[in-house]
């Protein structure tokens, strides 16, 4: 029997809410004109309060790449030197971006699933001449690991002339993160992940020690002049056209996550997360990750199980859509996601979706041990007393 509907449960794309492709389907406004500018102007205001700042926000149409070419290109001159921490698909890509304008990657290199200490980013510091940034991300979505950006930016500040650039793509709107307060000088994010808006728009957010570096600076970029972006921003209009309808449609998931709360959109996914894990464990599965995200759960699969396979036959049993592994880790691990427009019985579904799968190769002869794992955690964490529908309770 073929699946009726498709769900789409990857960490990134992720799932839209109604009300914003509603929004994103309205007839597209003039990028010039003072309908736009009223919205532009707010998502700005709303993107602040995201990143808990009050400094230059921008949004740029691209994919989040664009945003950490665009820190690159604009905040380091040929022959600095940058430690990158390379743990992941995303951490390989700040190398790859360092070596395409002529910057020297000095690279923490570590197992995937690993997280970096903090202490280790201080020695590269103090062991390398004309270190000028650390690129790094706050979630590396390949493996589901989590870094401690806070102990991170902690170092740097220290550091009158280093830079803490933070791929938070999967962190923001996932964490509640005050990017001034943990002394992250450029903070990057995207819109497909857990701002819930469908890909297309990258957004970056600058301190003041960001913006002296940005001036001192030659350009090399036109479309990803970060002066000209902000400038032109600062008068509520962007330096070229827009993704006009995508702002439109990030402006009402803001507003959404405004709605509901930043402090209680990261309870959310803490306890989603919470309950991924302990479904997975039911499962006697293992985790890739030793510091666990909480937006994306990578789990490892027995050897003998092809993580390939295992992901297309969800997908083209039960119209879920999970992600594989990358790289090295293609075929030996699955993620399921639990960002953005997600709630408990999302994750119940993916992980029902996975004891089938496992079931099915006779690894495991009872259903709804992970779904009753996860249950039990739930209600742990949200229901603290015994709920009755008795007459008269």
């Amino acid at each position: 029997m073929k699946p009726l509907k498709e769900r789409l449960m990857t960490p990134g794309p992720t799932l839209v809410p109604e009300r914003v492709l509603q929004a994103i389907s309205s007839h597209p406004v003039y990028h010039r004109s003072a309908e736009f500018k009223e919205i532009f102007t707010n998502t700005i205001k709303l993107l602040k309060k995201l990143f808990r700042t009050d400094r230059d926000t921008i949004i740029l149409t691209s994919s989040g790449t664009g945003a950490m070419e665009a820190a690159v290109s604009n905040l380091f001159s040929p022959g600095d030197s940058a430690v990158i921490v390379v743990g992941g698909k995303f951490g390989q890509r700040w190398e790859e971006l360092c070596k395409t304008f002529g910057v020297n990657p000095i690279v923490i290199e570590l197992e995937w699933g690993k997280s970096v200490n903090p202490e280790d980013i201080r020695k590269k510091i103090e062991n390398n001449k004309n270190v000028k940034g650390i690129l790094i991300q706050i979630c590396e979505t390949s493996t589901g690991a989590y870094n401690d950006i806070k102990a991170i930016g902690d170092i740097t500040s220290e550091y009158n002339d280093i830079l803490l650039i933070a791929d938070g793509i999967t962190a923001f709107g996932v964490y509640d993160i005050p990017v001034d307060e943990w002394n992250i000088d450029v903070a990057i994010t995207g819109s497909q992940k857990a701002l819930m808006t469908p890909p297309g728009l990258a957004i970056i957010s600058m301190s003041e020690k960001a913006k002296t570096r940005l001036s001192k600076v030659e350009k090399r970029s036109y479309y990803f002049d970060l002066e000209k972006e902000i400038k032109n921003q600062l008068k509520g209009q962007t330096a070229y056209t827009p993704a006009v309808n995508l702002i439109i449609g990030l402006n009402e998931a803001l507003k959404m996550i405004e709605e509901e709360g930043l402090k209680n959109v990261a309870e959310r996914h803490e306890i989603l997360a919470k309950c991924a894990r302990a479904g997975i464990k039911a499962l006697e599965l293992e985790l890739l990750p030793e510091c666990p995200a909480n937006g994306v759960t990578a789990v490892k699969l027995p050897e003998h199980i092809d993580g390939q396979k295992f992901v297309s036959w969800i997908k083209n049993k039960f119209g879920i859509v999970i992600a594989g592994g990358q790289e090295h880790l293609k075929g030996k691990i699955f993620r399921l996601s639990h960002m953005g427009y997600i709630d408990i019985f999302d994750l119940l579904t993916q992980l029902e979706a996975v004891e089938f799968a496992l079931t099915r190769i006779e690894m495991y002869p009872a259903y709804g041990k992970s779904v009753k794992a996860a249950m039990e955690k739930y209600i742990e964490l949200v229901h603290h007393k015994p709920i009755t529908y008795r007459k008269g309770s």
